[in-house]
């Protein structure tokens, strides 16, 4: 009779959980809005701020050879940015649904765009971040525990080596995985905790270049030639490469409309989440550039692709080459717990709508998460950091994305056209002009880098298109199985 009575109570407290995990709230979604308006900040600064400003000054000054332009980069760059953030504010607030730019362009553009992305995602986007992120962070924390100071920054070499570095990688991936697994909570601590220190590490890199006299510069890396048909430095053609480098590094500032279904008081958090994280990872670059341009000449800076560790070792010694690498280690994983927050989503929700695999749908009924989706990142990322290099991995990422940037940048002005009347808790400072910024720049860099990369262009958009007859055939299978086999409370 007491047992009897014990699985009747257990049954109903499995019923319980599965109907909590079921449930909508006003907005339609079903993962518990657990997020605060600094957890969204911290999402967006977080997955923004990787390696990417410890790096790409060297890559967009190796284009641009002196400083105005240089700066003028940053500062286009930083802009874009600003104009994406602001658009995707007034799309956030207007779905504030788990999915991000997903659900955006299914609202304005219908199911297929949608899935593209999804697609793009799946097959280039989530598993090329994953890698890039991870390779970095593992490189710098496997100097920083095997070697002295002064070798804590070169690259690695031996193929013994390298494969550790892989390993680990692949190692923080599924740590990042486990915890997120384990609860959006979770996540969120790692994600504020790592974010605070990495803008502290930022911040005072800023403050001893702006108050020190920086000493001798390391000796600069030699620089190889330059391919016959690349751009003068310089030129416009160059300027565009180096712009790909540039919005490499702000990359991330979309993330948190991913979350948007798990952010509490969406209607005024997300906004404030895009536009303020925007704008405080706008203005630490802009510093860390200018610390640059004090301690390194622009002319020297090619040769210097781990410019922050030359800079910081021209003014505290040899102990700054082990705080950047603890910087940029650090940095680095807390951008991997970013993308492996919300990178999932995309797959939940394109499952949701019965475009991917029902069982992705589901939310943990005791976590509260979308554990299989966060399970197939890992095993994306855990694939991809096997056979890809950063370099390979980071342009995938860029041009891959781009796209669905500027097609999710215009659904604001589809939108406006199409229900005027609709509720909008943020509307889009500065419209049309600022979408219209956007579109343009996104045009620019996608055309002068078809131009100057055509492969690689060309690859990337077969990929997409492959994901065409899939969203065909799942469209069929939707049909097939009736009305109700999109439904994720099935």
């Amino acid at each position: 009779m007491a047992g009897s009575e014990a699985d009747k109570d257990g049954a109903q407290t499995g019923a319980g959980q599965s109907d909590k995990a079921e449930a909508r709230d006003a907005w339609g979604e079903r993962l518990p809005r657990s997020l605060g308006a600094f957890s969204a900040v911290a999402v967006l600064v977080g997955s923004t701020i990787g390696s990417g400003i410890f790096r790409s000054p060297a890559s967009v000054a190796a284009e641009i050879d002196t400083v105005v332009p240089f700066m003028l980069a940053w500062v286009v760059g930083g802009l874009v940015a600003l104009a994406g953030a602001l658009t995707f504010a007034e799309l956030g607030g207007m779905f504030p649904r788990t999915g991000g730019i997903y659900v955006y362009l299914r609202e304005a553009f219908g199911p297929l765009p949608a899935f593209l992305f999804g697609w793009a995602e799946l097959l280039i986007l989530r598993p090329a971040a994953y890698g890039a992120i991870a390779v970095t962070s593992a490189e710098y924390t496997w100097r920083l525990l095997g070697h002295d100071p002064g070798q804590v920054l070169l690259p690695l070499t031996g193929t013994w080596e390298v494969s550790i570095a892989q390993g680990l990688a692949a190692v923080f991936i599924v740590i990042v995985g486990v915890v997120n697994y384990r609860g959006v909570g979770l996540g969120a601590i790692i994600q504020n905790v790592s974010t605070a220190l990495k803008v502290a590490a930022i911040l005072v890199l800023v403050l001893l270049g702006l108050s020190l006299v920086p000493g001798a510069l390391p000796p600069a890396t030699a620089l190889e030639p330059r391919a016959p048909d690349a751009a003068e430095p310089g030129s416009l053609a160059a300027f565009g490469l180096a712009m790909v480098a540039v919005l490499w590094a702000y990359d991330g500032w979309s993330d948190v409309g991913f979350v948007g279904g798990e952010i509490r008081d969406p209607a005024k958090n997300i906004p404030r989440a895009f536009i303020g994280g925007t704008a405080i990872v706008v203005v630490l670059y802009l510093l860390v550039d200018a610390v640059y341009l004090r301690v390194v000449p622009i002319g020297d800076m090619p040769g210097r692709p781990l410019i922050a560790a030359d800079v910081a070792e021209a003014l505290i010694g040899p102990v700054g080459a082990v705080f950047v690498a603890g910087a940029v280690a650090l940095s680095t994983f807390g951008t991997l717990n970013g993308a492996m927050m919300t990178g999932p989503r995309v797959f939940f929700a394109m499952a949701e709508d019965g475009l991917f695999f029902k069982r992705l749908s589901k939310v943990h009924p005791e976590h509260g998460t979308p554990g299989g989706a966060i399970v197939l990142s890992v095993l994306l990322g855990v694939g991809f950091v096997s056979y890809q290099g950063f370099s390979e991995l980071a342009d995938q990422f860029v041009i891959g994305i781009w796209p669905f940037y500027a097609l999710a940048v215009a659904a604001v002005i589809v939108l406006r056209r199409r229900e005027p009347e609709r509720e909008r808790p943020y509307r889009t400072w500065g419209y049309p002009v600022v979408p219209i910024v956007f579109l343009l720049a996104a045009v620019y860099l996608l055309s002068n880098y078809a131009v100057r990369e055509p492969g690689k262009f060309a690859i990337n958009l077969a990929i997409v298109a492959t994901g065409v007859p899939v969203f065909w055939l799942w469209s069929r299978r939707k049909l097939a199985a009736g009305p109700a086999s999109g439904s994720a409370s099935e």
